[in-house]
């Protein structure tokens, strides 16, 4: 059987997340009828209808839903093979290292202090709340520092160092003159919400995952403290994170049974690169809370 084209996978998408043939010509930048064409053409090819036509508005069967899944991961592997083979082809070279403003930008710069001299190619990318992972995933980075929780499919890691969360409330909060907290002392209490944050990660962040009270959303921890101070919510942040920003109107407090911070180094599943197992090297000496 001869096997799907690589184009006629990123028409399928386009019509199966539209489910319209005109809205996605127009999103792909063809004509109507062919991309009409290519869908029969790829349904032949693979002997299942994809599509129902059966009603007045385009279906997907349960083999079109299949391939819709199946095929995403697919065409992610593609584009990262291709962005890592135009930057291998590149002057420049040099390993591209991401990770977030905060704890994590604090480990990477005493990793990329070490290896000066050994790695001199290294190109740091600091990007935003829950983008590290995807940037590995697609080949817009070689490696990055996470913390937990994130999507590690496709993806191998190494844990760097876990540290305790503390919750950072408003220096008048009532709950300020406590020495220690539990998470049912934050009942009821709004915590910051994390840009772009799903549900897991959503979850983490809050003291109460069961019974959780949305606050302000938030895109990185200047913010998060500055909505605390003003007494929007109370957030559960990492202990060195709290050490390093010590100020008037923000008070920590150890809480009891809540996940603790994990910060990890990940890289795409099967890389052999020896720049990569010189960082992670580097990364996992260097394995303690910043």
């Amino acid at each position: 059987m001869p096997e799907p084209e690589i184009r006629e996978l990123r028409y399928f998408r386009a019509v199966a997340e539209d489910l319209n043939i005109t809205r996605a010509a127009e999103r792909l930048g063809i004509a109507q009828p062919p991309l009409s064409r290519a869908m029969r053409q790829l349904e032949h090819r693979l002997g299942v209808d994809l599509f129902d036509r059966s009603g007045p508005r385009l279906g997907l069967t349960e083999a079109g839903e299949t391939l819709l899944k199946e095929s995403q991961p697919v065409l992610d592997a593609l584009d990262s093979a291709v962005r890592r083979t135009q930057r291998a082809g590149q002057s420049s070279g040099g390993l591209v290292v991401t990770a977030k403003p905060g704890v994590a930008t604090e480990v990477l710069h005493r990793i990329v202090t070490e290896l000066q001299g050994e790695l001199p190619g290294v190109q740091v990318v600091v990007s935003g709340f829950g983008e590290q992972a995807d940037m590995v995933r697609d080949g817009r980075a070689d490696v990055a520092l996470v913390s937990r929780p994130f999507d590690d499919h496709g993806l191998e890691t190494e844990l760097l160092y876990t540290e305790p969360r503390v919750a950072a409330l408003p220096v008048r909060h009532e709950l300020a003159a406590r020495e220690m907290l539990a998470p049912d002392d934050l009942a009821g209490i709004p915590a910051p919400r994390w840009s772009r944050a799903n549900v897991a990660e959503r979850n983490y962040w809050s003291a109460r995952p069961d019974d959780p009270v949305d606050g302000p959303i938030v895109q990185d921890s200047s913010q998060l403290l500055e909505v605390v101070a003003f007494g929007q919510a109370v957030a559960l942040v990492p202990q060195s994170m709290a050490e390093r920003n010590i100020r008037p109107d923000v008070v920590y407090r150890p809480v009891t049974d809540v996940e603790p911070y994990q910060m990890l180094v990940v890289w795409p599943a099967g890389s052999r690169s020896a720049d990569l197992a010189k960082f992670v090297e580097v990364a996992t000496r260097r394995s303690s809370a910043p």
